[in-house]
């Protein structure tokens, strides 16, 4: 004998199935990952450090970047001294505040990653969303403009670049790129752009054959509207995830350009440039080398967890 099937309740059922938007299911995977967590909260407080480096130097510590401490702070040998109570990362071979210095060195780094980074985006964006939708001759000549930047031996050039621009006082491009610090901004960013381009053509490439992109056309939008309307917010995702391990990338860049003398001016702290200074002294004054060291390696640490959580975040095929 058959017996009927109880009535499902419709709405209970709708009421148990909740729609979650693409934010939320992002910051459910995002938050998950431990590792995105924490290099998210390293940059925050890296972030702070560097904003309030003067705050903290002027108020808190009572040294400044550049202030000399040689009587106090260096033995009868000229040799510095280590950490205590009042230098608590010791001082340099000058009778600098290493700590101080560290953090201002902070305020370079963040500076550099987050300018270059910006520039070359900007530039890898546009290079890349318009060889990639427009194809045909545009696609074929930035494709191998790219080509030609990433084939050309960086620090080589970076180093010829920088030398040159540094070896007077109006810098390069009739004054437009200033030696020191705007200089090692320039070099790093046009030597870095081709990394995003490559990228976000690929992309653009398979985003242009898509249905709403076909609709859009067929109901006469231009193409800079479809470009910015519906190419531009689908690669949001993958220039994140590229400037995230962007950012470490140029900061190694410029503490090697530092550290070979062709950085920063010397009155601006760096860790590249601590580090090298330390170079001669490391066997008497540890400390003068391992705390700038100690904090690139956070910081770089910290963006390549970021980067990595954040990829998977936005893309859960990719997940561990």
């Amino acid at each position: 004998m058959s017996t009927l099937a109880e009535p499902v309740d419709v709405g209970a059922v709708q009421e148990t199935v909740e729609g979650k938007s693409p934010r939320r299911l992002f910051w459910e995977r995002f938050s998950k990952d431990r590792g995105a967590l924490f290099g998210l909260g390293v940059i925050m407080v890296l972030a702070l450090l560097a904003i309030f480096a003067g705050v903290i130097s002027k108020y808190i510590v009572g040294h400044g970047p550049n202030e000399l401490f040689q009587r106090q702070m260096t033995d009868e040998f000229g040799l510095p001294l280590g950490p205590n109570g009042d230098f608590w990362f010791g001082a340099d071979e000058n009778g600098r505040d290493v700590f101080v210095r560290v953090l201002y060195g902070i305020r370079t780094a963040m500076i550099v990653g987050v300018v270059t980074t910006g520039f070359a985006v900007a530039i890898g964006v546009i290079v890349g969303v318009t060889a990639g939708f427009y194809r045909g001759w545009m696609d074929t000549v930035f494709s191998r403009l790219s080509d030609i930047v990433l084939a050309l031996p960086l620090l080589l050039f970076a180093i010829g670049i920088v030398a040159a621009c540094g070896a007077n006082r109006e810098g390069c491009l009739g004054g437009l790129v200033e030696p020191g610090l705007p200089t090692v901004i320039f070099v790093i960013s046009i030597f870095t752009w081709p990394y995003v381009a490559r990228i976000v053509r690929g992309n653009t490439l398979s985003i242009r054959e898509k249905e709403f992109v076909e609709a859009s056309r067929s109901l006469g939008a231009s193409d800079l509207r479809i470009m910015f309307k519906e190419v531009l917010p689908n690669l949001l995702a993958p220039i994140i995830i590229v400037a995230t391990y962007l950012i470490p990338s140029n900061i190694l860049f410029e503490a090697a350009l530092s550290f070979l003398g062709l950085g920063v001016p010397a009155s601006t702290p760096s860790w590249g440039q601590m580090l090298s200074d330390a170079a001669d002294i490391f066997d008497v004054a540890w400390w003068y080398w391992v705390f700038p060291g100690l904090f690139l390696v956070i910081t770089t640490l910290a963006f390549n967890l970021l980067g990595d959580g954040l990829r998977d975040a936005f893309d859960p095929r990719t997940g561990r």
